[in-house]
């Protein structure tokens, strides 16, 4: 176990770092709710970039691809915690990454399908999420053993208008309600009564307050996230020091890109709610 301070002074550089992974900066969603819950980290946030959509490859190559960048975060920038802020890696390739790295790994979704067991009082749950995410059926599966029926459905239109950043715009609410009333539609067809609602990207929290309009009064909205980042608290904390007395203190980060420096420069503080600062480009091989 990591030494613990009790020390109310601990500074950044004693604390232990908590790597970040994602195929490219929609992630960042996932950092900004650990960052509100563990201030007291170091984050070192990893976008592989030059890779990206890994929604489009082999499970073999995801793979290989996620254990690649695990093993940055944890040989070259001392990660002691991986959180992976993937749907589709999560999804894909967890085995994978913990068998590549001797640290704790985090997906996103098992605790998304965890609050949404938590939230839902029918049993029945609706996942938006990515073509890649939804075909692989992990949060179905995740659902299924916490004893939920998930219904998914894949909204391709979305992650593009959030990049183009429509994130308050009325074609993009238009595009929302059209998806939801399809899988609404689907969800009768079978028979369901859902009441919960699984945002199962990480671009989808940018669109919340949008996908929160759309929704049938009391359905529940969940960020998986915001999930992500409340287990990832419950695990880590016991080896973090005590929060900053000094709630303006920054905690410390680092951004690392395999490619598209500048965009991610440009795009990534719109996904942080805070700026990035400098991203260092890295290679990670083929």
């Amino acid at each position: 176990m990591l030494p613990q301070s009790n020390s109310e002074s601990a500074t950044p550089a004693m604390s232990p770092t908590i790597g970040v992974f994602d195929s490219g900066f929609g992630g960042l969603t996932v950092l900004r709710a650990l960052i509100h819950r563990l201030p007291q980290a170091r984050f070192a946030f990893l976008g592989d970039t030059a890779r990206l959509p890994y929604g489009s490859k082999s499970r073999r190559t995801i793979a290989r691809f996620a254990a690649q960048s695990a093993q940055f975060l944890v040989r070259e920038q001392g990660a002691q915690f991986l959180v992976i802020a993937c749907n589709t890696a999560s999804a894909l390739a967890l085995d994978a990454i913990q068998d590549a790295v001797p640290v704790p790994v985090l997906g996103v979704i098992e605790p998304g399908a965890a609050a949404a067991r938590a939230a839902s009082k029918t049993g029945d749950v609706l996942v938006i999420a990515t073509d890649a995410t939804v075909h692989s059926h992990a949060y179905a599966a995740a659902c299924q053993a916490l004893g939920l029926r998930a219904l998914e459905m894949a909204c391709p239109l979305l992650v593009p208008l959030v990049e183009e950043g429509w994130t308050n715009h009325p074609v993009t609410a238009q595009v929302i309600r059209i998806y939801l009333d399809q899988l609404l539609a689907e969800a009768a067809a079978q028979g369901l009564n859902p009441d919960t609602l699984v945002l199962g990207c990480t671009h989808y929290p940018l669109l919340r307050p949008l996908l929160e309009q759309a929704v049938p009064a009391g359905m529940r909205v969940i960020d998986s996230a915001e999930a992500a980042a409340r287990s990832a608290a419950s695990q880590f904390a016991i080896n973090l020091p005590p929060t900053p007395a000094d709630p303006a203190q920054e905690t410390e980060l680092h951004c690392f890109a395999t490619d598209s420096v500048e965009k991610f420069e440009r795009l990534g503080s719109r996904f942080l709610d805070r700026p990035v600062g400098h991203v260092e480009l890295v290679d990670l091989g083929g």
